[in-house]
């Protein structure tokens, strides 16, 4: 049986360079980066190397690129460290932000009494920048916190857009941005964004690292100690086969990310289309122009039928989810679609199919031929 990966959202499959380097640096470069030998230093030039190569694929500088173990730990972070050291009186958010956000915000209010605002969110999960705007006017040390592509909908946020109203407003400006890395360029000297965050296997790098960019001038307390490494801003041994697996990953997703994009676009178009014409009342959740690689649709298919679908799918070795990989052994309704939908709309079956330039027209011509048996 033809195995189909349409769970890209989820995590990705590493690319074969990646391994090659990742491979390389457990047999060759073994040497902890604080050591002061040859050994060391060599590792610790590895590790710059792949910091310098992070900072120039998003335009931004290497002491402003700080290693982690994902997103999530970047987050909270990020977040903490806000409240803490930067003395924020005042998130503003939403509430179809991804977990790691919205979970640490929760712990910050209840620990040091910040004021929460969540702003609306249309039925394609899109933010009111006037309302942003009109928020801010009311002066309080704030933190924007809005994610640059939903993990869940695919739906963008006009990073740009936000990074200038935060800076009209002397608000600082942070944004997830996992499932956009590596997807889409950035360009950081030219971007009003003062937290980003990012994890590697989400663009064909390994799990378990990721990066957090902390524009300079930032000054923010550490969140683990023992430590000099990173600045003495975080303390532990890098994982430096991991590091530079993340750097030649997000090194190769620039370098194909045009035709990448092209490519993948032409899949979801493809995938589109093919759903009209087999379920014409198929519903596409967050709307037609999410972003390229996340397609969230809501199927015409009964409730008893639903309840097993991607079991169904998954014994027909197509592989795709209902929503966030973090979420996906709970019983609840997604907390992204809760926002943008009735609770008609809510009962009804929704999957994401998330894509990658390894996905092929076949693989939907399969998911078609599975969903239309079910």
């Amino acid at each position: 049986m033809k195995k189909v990966y349409l769970d890209n959202a989820a995590t990705t499959a590493l690319r074969a360079e990646v391994i090659t380097e990742i491979t390389t640096v457990l047999t060759e470069n073994y040497g902890n980066p604080s050591s002061t030998h040859s050994f060391g230093r060599q590792a610790k030039n590895v590790l710059e190397l792949s910091r310098k190569k992070i900072a120039k694929a998003i335009n931004a500088t290497a002491t402003e690129i700080l290693f982690t173990s994902g997103g999530t730990e970047a987050n909270n972070w990020i977040l903490t460290s806000c409240v803490k050291d930067l003395k924020i009186e005042r998130i503003i958010t939403t509430k179809v932000e991804h977990h790691a956000v919205l979970h640490t915000i929760e712990e910050l209010k209840n620990e040091f009494g910040i004021a929460i605002c969540y702003l609306k969110v249309d039925s394609n999960g899109t933010i009111d920048y006037t309302e942003l705007a009109t928020i801010l006017s009311h002066k309080k040390p704030t933190l924007v916190s809005l994610m640059h592509v939903n993990n869940e909908t695919g739906t963008m946020l006009d990073i740009e857009r936000v990074g200038v109203i935060c800076k009209e407003h002397q608000a600082y400006f942070h944004s997830d941005t996992v499932q956009s890395m590596g997807k889409t360029s950035f360009d950081l000297q030219n971007t009003t964004v003062d937290f980003l965050v990012a994890s590697a296997h989400k663009f064909h790098g390994p799990k378990g690292i990721g990066f957090a960019y902390i524009r300079k001038g930032i000054a923010i307390k550490p969140i683990i100690y023992g430590g000099e490494q990173e600045k003495g801003l975080r303390a532990g041994t890098e994982s430096l086969h991991n590091i530079v697996g993340m750097a030649t990953a997000l090194e190769l997703a620039n370098l194909t990310l045009e035709r990448d994009k092209e490519y993948i676009s032409g899949l979801k178009t493809y995938l589109t289309n093919q759903l009209l014409q087999v379920f014409p009342s198929v519903k596409f959740n967050g709307g037609l122009t999410t972003f390229y690689t996340i397609c969230n649709i809501m199927l015409p298919i009964s409730e008893e039928k639903s309840a097993l679908l991607l079991f169904h799918l998954d014994m027909k070795g197509i592989a795709i989810s209902k929503g966030s990989a973090c979420q996906s052994g709970s019983s609840k309704p997604s907390h992204v679609l809760a926002e943008l939908l009735d609770e008609t709309d809510l009962s009804k079956p929704s999957l994401r199919i998330s894509f990658s330039h390894t996905n092929t027209k076949e693989d939907i011509d399969s998911l078609i031929e599975a969903l239309q048996a079910i």
